[in-house]
């Protein structure tokens, strides 16, 4: 199914719709948020500690240890949103305030800042182009994706539920360190200086890789040194609580924060009526308004900040304040029409059925330079 062919308006056009004070950022608002987040983990963190391993019931100790990695999950990819809005400048004035805070945060998270930041840029810099977006650039009719080949010998049950749920696990698993180890998924002509052909020379952790210029390295160094200073940490921490209690207090919540960056950006751009580019027919604003807004009731609005429900303005507009978006979000939808896009499907829900019928892109038969989705794709 393809987008209606309505003309997109201009982004000079949407952007005289959205009230100017939603460019502005308050010191006090974005400190509070961050503030409130981080002291919302750390109650967690201590009330686990200090009270379920006195409980005397295995089956209710494990209940409520599994209960807390879910919901601290929750809480850290607040805590990682907020980071991400400091990489585009968006909480604070002072763009110094911005990166110091998103780099003390993500760093926390064992995200490198200053690397996802470069390549997260250039993302929304060309988003659904082809060649240049830097995340989720989908399989064409006759590629088969990274997942699906790892998968090959399950090729003749593609159809069937099972091999969605083993993809499903690979994809919710291993997509995240995939993307930052490997640039999986990357556009071929994504990095400044040249995609290299072998994977492992493409590492958001490596200050030489080519996925970043000569004078971002020094920043990818630093981003390095905060994972290494909260890689201390948590050794430190484990000499004093033991092993056991640093994997059930930071790590099972952290696989749980992996697991939702990965679910969240898939949602946001992947979706049957959404289109994908030809570097001649790319703009800017066809690539933005090709992203979806997906409702999540209490969690997507306060502890995720609105980053599922209002990501099309945000693709538009990336300094605006999460606390905004949904205000200009409403503010554009009479000038985009029926080019705004939405989806309230329950988001497990939408993650199943998106996971089965979008398998590839092909090229429009009502437009042309864009591709549409598919639904099969054979692995070779």
């Amino acid at each position: 199914m393809s987008k209606p062919a309505t003309p997109a308006p201009t982004l000079g056009q949407i952007r005289k719709a959205i009230p100017d004070h939603c460019f502005q950022p308050s010191t006090l608002r974005s400190g509070s948020h961050i503030v409130f987040d981080l002291a919302l983990a750390g109650t967690l963190g201590y009330v686990a500690y200090t009270h379920i391993p006195g409980v005397q019931s295995t089956l209710l100790r494990y209940a409520l240890w599994a209960t807390y990695g879910y919901v601290q999950g929750l809480v850290g990819t607040g805590i990682w949103i907020l980071a991400h809005e400091c990489g585009h400048g968006a909480l604070f004035a002072n763009r110094v305030v911005c990166d110091v805070l998103g780099w003390m945060m993500h760093s926390m998270l064992l995200v490198p800042y200053f690397s996802w930041k470069f390549s997260h840029a250039r993302h929304h810099r060309y988003t659904n182009h082809m060649e240049k977006d830097t995340a989720f650039v989908p399989s064409r009719t006759n590629e088969a994706s990274m997942i699906s080949r790892a998968l090959g010998l399950l090729e003749h049950m593609e159809d069937a539920p099972l091999y969605t749920v083993v993809e499903l696990l690979a994809h919710q698993l291993l997509g995240w360190p995939a993307y930052m180890f490997f640039y999986a998924s990357g556009g071929e002509k994504s990095a400044p200086r040249g995609l290299p052909k072998s994977m492992f020379a493409r590492s958001h952790y490596d200050p030489t890789s080519k996925v970043f210029t000569a004078r971002e390295q020094l920043f990818v160094l630093l981003s390095d040194i905060g994972l290494c200073l909260t890689l201390s940490a948590l050794y430190v921490l484990s000499r004093y609580v033991g092993v056991q209690n640093v994997l059930l207090l930071y790590v099972v919540p952290y696989l749980w924060v992996n697991n939702w960056l990965v679910a969240i950006t898939y949602l946001h751009h992947t979706h049957e009526s959404t289109l994908h580019f030809e570097a001649d027919s790319w703009t800017f604003t066809e690539g933005a308004l090709n992203t979806i807004d997906r409702p999540y009731g209490f969690v997507g609005k306060y502890l995720f900040h609105g980053i599922i429900d209002c990501h099309v303005v945000h693709h538009l507009f990336t300094r605006i304040p999460f606390y905004h978006a949904e205000e200009a979000t409403e503010a554009i939808k009479p000038v985009l029409g029926d080019r705004y896009i939405v989806d309230d499907t329950p988001f497990y829900t939408a993650l199943w059925r998106t996971m089965r019928s979008c398998r590839f892109v092909e090229a429009s038969k009502d437009q042309l330079g864009a591709l549409t989705w598919g639904k099969r794709v054979k692995v070779e």
